[in-house]
């Protein structure tokens, strides 16, 4: 058991989660402006929809480019009914070209992301048209890796802690209050509660 481990454990909730679901360590990833940018292009993609209807979605927008996502002017030069046509709303095509609009115009620089605190990643990627808190959060914690991101607006963690912990829907401040015990590795809770779920 490692230290984020040892620490959450001392929840008893936790402690029994992480004894069924031993979850394996993040690989080690190169932030290129490229991945971050594609990981922004699919959380947006993913927005409020399940995980599997978000990756049908992803997987026919990547087919436009032969399986891979687009660079940022591969994106703005291909025709919005296009990537409409993927299944996914009018609202979301503008807010993945408004992402490539700032990145081309280099109002959001996609190099110097990783360097940031979280605090600053967050107002940095927060004023980007169609991104919220949510999409912020889940690009510090499943891209940039961040150890202590907690998303009290996530529905799976709400439901999460509704069943584990008798937090009622829309309860953010008791949310909150149990995540604080959590600390420094609330990354890693988020991660041990949604698989929770999958039982």
């Amino acid at each position: 058991m490692n230290r984020a481990e040892k620490h959450l454990s001392k929840d008893p909730v936790m402690a029994k989660l992480i004894q069924e679901h031993k979850l394996k360590s993040w690989p080690e990833i190169n932030l290129t402006p490229q991945y971050i940018f594609g990981e922004i292009i699919e959380t947006i993609l993913g927005q409020q929809l399940s995980g599997k209807a978000a990756n049908t979605i992803i997987r026919r927008f990547k087919d436009i480019y032969g399986g891979t996502l687009p660079k940022p002017k591969e994106l703005l030069e291909t025709p919005d009914k296009k990537i409409r046509a993927c299944g996914t709303s009018w609202s979301k095509v503008s807010y993945i070209k408004n992402v490539a609009n700032v990145v081309v115009s280099k109002e959001l620089d996609l190099k110097k992301l990783p360097q940031l605190s979280d605090e600053e990643t967050r107002e940095e990627l927060l004023k980007i048209k169609g991104v919220g808190n949510w999409t912020a959060e889940m690009m510090l914690m499943f891209t940039l890796h961040r150890p202590d991101i907690f998303s009290t607006g996530d529905a799976g963690l709400q439901n999460a802690m509704y069943k584990l912990y008798k937090v009622e829907k829309g309860d953010f401040k008791k949310m909150e209050k149990i995540a604080e015990k959590w600390r420094l590795y609330r990354s890693l809770a988020c991660r041990y509660l949604w698989r929770s779920l999958d039982n």
